[in-house]
């Protein structure tokens, strides 16, 4: 491991950057300036859910039409160009005059964090690496949890030594000054696959490259689709609606606080061990299991009485999330082959996107309703379950395919 961290550190630390660097485009990092953001433009929590999702769709739409970027414009060339653009959303976020003007920042906030920056980093991974791809994935997606992590308190540090809007302004600086011109530097060498079987195009399934409109009329594509939306949708909610359920179980915030501690350490623990995995047996040997605790960790809400139980909850939860970081990434080149990764890759970034703009509405609705959270949390194990017992059944077929007879 240390020889292929010194071999590749200039590669693993763009993608790296990339991940860490999307956490300025995150649900949690945009939504510790909730706060002042609705006192500022007079937005309830109803319009200020509603302009978020508006603004995570949109992104979506964008990230469906121009992530098959990362297949014809150099990286080193793009990621700087979103750096760019990522500060500018920031710089729009301190400014805002007006509502509009806050959810066109917000919508390039998405757009640029949630959306390319993650994009580039595991399109480039993807596609650089072959032999031992899985711990390329693993180490470049450790940019999330590092985020979660470390992030959270010196942003509310930062509010109260330059205030919410200062901090928004540091960022922009941090992205124009650093973030892009390190990626220039990182990204300005691109690299060819190794390995006993490396080839600069790899082919997926069936010894093919396929391009995205083949890929969606394949059946495999939407057979991936619940599978896909599962972990953005669930992850996303049990952040978005903590405060509810404080309220419902009885539980104070700062108590609950240590949870998030656990989940991102879960997340890392489980984003390396699925990269060594997807090395050693394969990627999609590991599908079957990758819904399992998630489903266990959410479940488990819904009886917990003591806050300790929060804390099991979303440290099995944290094990999904690093699961999913890793899978994706080395399961598509797979899948589809590298000639055509970016455009493929963006259609499951929408998909991912999407997830995280419908999940807070829909259990909010449903909240509104009289049925809490918690009692949602135990159908959404159930449907966990069901879905490992429908990624058994894909893997087998795609087995099949990988290896035909």
């Amino acid at each position: 491991m240390l020889s292929f961290l010194r071999n590749n550190l200039r590669w693993l630390g763009g993608g790296l950057l990339l991940t860490f660097a999307s956490a300025f485009g995150q649900t949690w990092f945009i939504s510790l300036f909730a706060v002042f953001i609705k006192d500022q433009h007079g937005l309830s929590d109803g319009s200020w859910g509603s302009l978020y999702t508006a603004a995570t769709l949109a992104s979506a739409g964008l990230m469906f039409w121009r992530g098959g970027m990362a297949d014809s414009v150099p990286l080193s060339r793009l990621a700087p160009m979103v750096a760019l653009v990522f500060a500018l959303a920031a710089l729009g976020m301190a400014w805002a005059p007006s509502v509009a003007v806050l959810g066109l920042s917000l919508f390039l906030l998405r757009f640029c964090g949630q959306g390319m920056f993650s994009h580039i980093a595991m399109t480039a991974m993807g596609r650089w690496f072959e032999a031992r791809r899985g711990q390329a994935v693993s180490i470049t997606t450790l940019g999330h949890p590092a985020g979660e992590i470390l992030m959270p308190l010196l942003v509310v540090l930062l509010i109260g030594i330059l205030g919410w809007q200062g901090t928004w302004l540091l960022v922009a600086a941090l992205l124009v000054l650093g973030v892009a011109p390190l990626l220039c530097w990182l990204l300005a060498e691109g690299r060819d696959p190794v390995g006993q079987a490396a080839r600069i195009q790899s082919p997926g399934l069936l010894g093919r490259q396929w391009q995205r409109r083949d890929a969606v009329r394949h059946w495999l594509l939407p057979a991936l689709l619940p599978v896909l939306l599962t972990p953005g949708f669930i992850t996303t909610v049990i952040f978005f609606h903590q405060a509810h359920i404080a309220q419902v179980k009885g539980w104070t915030l700062a108590e609950m606080a240590p949870g998030y501690t656990a989940f991102g350490l879960s997340t890392v623990v489980a984003a390396f061990a699925a990269g060594w995995a997807a090395d050693r047996f394969g990627a999609p040997r590991l599908l079957p299991g990758l819904l399992v605790p998630m489903g266990l960790g959410v479940a488990l809400i819904a009886p917990s009485e003591s806050v300790t139980g929060w804390y099991l909850a979303l440290a099995v939860v944290g094990m999904t999330q690093g699961m999913a970081g890793s899978l994706w990434g080395v399961l598509f080149p797979v899948l589809y082959g590298t000639a055509h990764l970016g455009a493929i890759r963006s259609l499951a970034t929408t998909i991912m996107v999407v997830s995280t703009a419908i999940g807070p509405g829909i259990t909010g609705i449903l909240i509104d309703g009289g049925i809490g959270f918690p009692a949602q949390a135990a159908v959404m194990g159930a449907w966990c379950a069901v879905m490992a017992l429908w990624c058994w059944m894909i893997t087998l077929r795609v087995q099949r395919d990988l290896n035909p007879a």
